[in-house]
């Protein structure tokens, strides 16, 4: 469970009073594991969460926490939102080991914790992918017990292929988990870091998992978003084909007892290293929207074993194949001039690295349409 869920911090669907929220992201009934970042409402999803996790016992649940972006002296940049804290009109490497260790405990004291179980770094810039000293300066705060593992959550959007592969061979030592972007209908690009995840032994969380709400199955033609919802971005007729490839998938649904959201978890989680799912739990507006409080339930129920057979598993990635079907952020053979905070041109390294990897950058790392 992400704190993004519920439309308060994120906008996502119709936005949850504090009563259902914490009832929502609270650990327990088959999931116990919450994540959460500390930018989300500047700091209120992780004093929710705090206030979701009084009086359970420490040892119940698995808590995530990411930091990465510098609320607290950058400024909003509209859209884009806060700047990465390796932004060098905040501070040079130098500062970065305070600016990591204050932002994880002050985190934690909003959280009501001594320790995260999982820090993850937050939509990090090239910068966060590929300094040592950001990576020791992590390294630092596990060796203080202030979380037993680390990971990395490129984002926000699709993309940061050969980053992300760049980063585990880098610090491949120090990484313990990666949160991705892949489901069934986004196969692409994600899968292309699976197996440099698999040879450094990085574990891997696989979110966006639900498609933007299509796999719950009350996001149908003709459904209407609100002007703010997150979703709004995505290009038209998105629902409408999602629908299509969804229909298609039913029968495999149904040959195994799965409702539609189950099947993608299932998909995700065959695909090796992916160890944990986290959809986004929305609640859409309409007199017929599902309860948000049944698509939890919905998700606890997850088979935990696998039951998809391989033929089945590649017969889905088939349906939903977006092979370069959208620009892509991070390292791009498509950018041109100064390097942006979420996009950049590729490095001599980053080509020799794909190379290593059997990616051809301008075959898989392109937006179709541009190339044509």
């Amino acid at each position: 469970m992400g704190t993004w869920s519920g439309g308060r911090f994120m906008r996502f669907g119709e936005p949850l009073d504090d009563e259902r929220l914490l009832g929502l992201i609270r650990p327990g009934d088959g999931i116990d594991t919450v994540v959460t970042a500390d930018v989300y409402g500047q700091g209120e999803a992780d004093r929710l969460l705090g206030r979701a996790l009084e009086g359970l016992p420490r040892e119940s649940y698995f808590l995530a926490g990411a930091i990465g972006h510098d609320f607290y002296e950058g400024e909003r940049q509209g859209a884009k939102g806060f700047p990465r804290f390796t932004d060098p009109s905040l501070r040079g490497e130098s500062g970065y080991r305070d600016y990591l260790r204050m932002a994880t405990e002050r985190s934690l004291e909003r959280l009501g914790v001594d320790s995260l179980d999982l820090l993850l770094l937050h939509n990090p810039d090239s910068t966060g992918y590929s300094s040592e000293a950001v990576w020791d300066a992590l390294e630092a705060l596990r060796a203080e017990g202030l979380t037993r593992l680390l990971g990395v959550a490129p984002g926000p959007a699709n993309g940061f292929t050969l980053d992300l592969i760049d980063c585990f061979e880098r610090f491949g030592d120090r990484i313990d988990w990666a949160m991705i972007i892949i489901n069934p209908m986004e196969p692409w690009p994600g899968e292309l870091c699976l197996p440099a995840a698999r040879a450094y032994g990085v574990e891997v969380i696989a979110r966006v998992a639900d498609y933007g709400g299509l796999f719950w199955g009350d996001v149908r033609p003709g459904h209407k978003l609100r002007p703010d919802d997150h979703r709004a971005f995505r290009p038209a007729g998105w629902i409408e084909e999602g629908n299509r490839r969804l229909d298609l998938m039913r029968a495999i649904a149904e040959r195994h007892g799965l409702t539609a959201m189950q099947l993608a978890a299932q998909w995700n989680l065959a695909q090796e290293p992916v160890r944990c799912v986290v959809p986004t739990l929305v609640q859409e507006a309409g007199e017929g929207a599902r309860p948000v409080e049944d698509k939890r339930a919905e998700l606890a129920a997850v088979p935990r074993e696998v039951v998809l057979s391989a033929e089945e598993v590649a017969e889905i990635r088939s349906i939903g194949d977006n092979y370069r079907c959208m620009e892509l952020k991070g390292a791009n053979p498509e950018h041109e001039g100064e390097p942006l905070p979420d996009r950049w041109g590729l490095t001599p390294r980053l080509v020799e690295l794909a190379g290593r990897w059997n990616i051809e950058p301008e075959r898989d790392l392109t937006y179709a349409a541009a190339a044509s």
